[in-house]
């Protein structure tokens, strides 16, 4: 079928700033046509944006944005990137949005860039991306450290996007090392970035940060990095004797939205929507680590309505991001 003239925003669609990426220990092993395509927020991304029939990005920062440096160069680094993008979205206010990079190793000065942001820039959102290095250790995001930055998202009514990054080193040893040489990608979308970011969504339900913030909400890419697959069992085994009560699916269910980020399969689509309903999930592409005309063509042939084909499309990130 023809989209027609659905509107088609897209919400994890990458970018780097050149003054970050010096930062990034891969920075320097990406291929050119890739770095061409992290650089660009102008001419050549919004070029494939039309071949691909894409109305709208939401514009974010690339992993590992600001998670792994110190805090007095994470927060002008942070600032200065943001104040960048803002440029680029007054630039073209028609074509993108923006979520915010936060100077997570100062927690109190993220939410505060958080806030700035979003009041002052008019951003739709913040990411965080995997572990977060403070004092040399590597904090997860439910860290009580980091509920300054729930805080603020509950008081500004947006959204926080929980991405995927490299996962912690002894997990790579333990779990990779043997494959690693011969399948890098494991490490990464292959499963790595999977299990780490689900870890951590499994993480933020058990710590109670949803019981503190009762309004939070939290966003997951890759359509929830096969959490929905997992949910009954999840939330059957921590049912049992011996574990604390929480009711975890209906925990999940509520405050999490995924999107189809990197993760074009109808199985795995119709899963997430009978577990979670249609207006949890978004349509994404994860440009430019994924082409924009698979996740397009493939949206035009899904098994849904109309109804939950444009919700998926649109409806859902104009109501959850006040687009």
């Amino acid at each position: 079928m023809s989209l027609g003239k659905s509107r088609v925003i897209a919400l994890e669609e990458h970018y780097w700033d050149r003054d970050m990426a010096v930062h990034f220990d891969a920075a320097d092993a990406r291929s050119p046509k890739l770095r061409e395509r992290l650089f660009d927020l102008g001419e050549l991304r919004i070029r494939e944006m039309d071949e691909a029939g894409i109305d709208f990005q939401v514009l974010s920062q690339g992993a590992p944005a600001t998670h792994r440096l110190a805090p007095d160069v994470a927060v002008p680094l942070a600032r200065s990137a943001n104040d960048k993008l803002a440029a680029v979205v007054k630039a073209h206010p028609s074509r993108f949005a923006a979520f915010a990079t936060l100077p997570a190793p100062d927690p109190k000065a993220a939410a505060e860039e958080f806030d700035r942001t979003v009041t002052k820039l008019g951003f739709k959102g913040a990411m965080v991306h995997g572990f977060t290095l403070i004092d040399g250790q590597r904090v997860y995001i439910d860290d009580k450290r980091f509920w300054p930055i729930f805080e603020r998202a509950q008081a500004l009514d947006v959204p926080v996007y929980l991405h995927p990054a490299t996962p912690h080193p002894a997990v790579i040893e333990a779990y990779y090392k043997e494959y690693a040489a011969d399948f890098p990608n494991l490490l990464s979308s292959g499963w790595g970035f999977t299990v780490e970011t689900a870890t951590q969504a499994i993480r933020l339900v058990l710590s109670g940060v949803f019981t503190a913030y009762p309004r939070l909400k939290i966003i997951v890419g890759h359509l929830g990095e096969s959490l929905p697959f997992s949910l009954w069992r999840i939330n059957q085994a921590l049912s049992r004797a011996g574990n604390k009560s929480v009711p975890f699916r209906d925990i999940f269910c509520e405050h999490f939205h995924i999107t189809t980020s990197g993760n074009f399969s109808n199985s795995a689509l119709l899963c997430s929507v009978m577990e979670m309903g249609a207006d949890r999930v978004l349509f994404s592409v994860d440009y430019p680590f994924v082409d924009n005309p698979p996740g397009v063509e493939w949206m035009k042939t899904v098994p849904l309505g109309n109804e939950d084909r444009e919700k998926i499309l649109h409806g859902n990130a104009e109501r959850l991001l006040k687009l």
